[in-house]
């Protein structure tokens, strides 16, 4: 699944759920290089219910959203 950001760097995320809804090969284009890649790891292989109750209401600075919390967006589009 691609999708599209909205209020952070980077402008999208890709991934793929298995069919235990499993996350794997999450790819952050643009974003923090560093802070993206850890994120991607860190979810590989995490049921998707967990990551988006792990990462969902993340903010970065003042913004009222993050990167990891845009994976929990696209994870709930992903799951409906």
């Amino acid at each position: 699944m691609r999708y599209k950001t909205s209020g952070v760097c980077s402008s999208a995320i890709e991934f793929e759920l298995d069919d235990q809804k499993k996350i794997h090969n999450v790819k952050f284009q643009g974003g923090c290089s560093g802070n993206t890649q850890g994120v991607a790891r860190l979810v590989e292989g995490m049921e998707a219910e967990e990551a988006i109750r792990r990462l969902e209401g993340i903010r970065c600075g003042v913004r009222p959203t993050s990167c990891p919390d845009q994976l929990s967006k696209a994870l709930k589009e992903a799951l409906v």
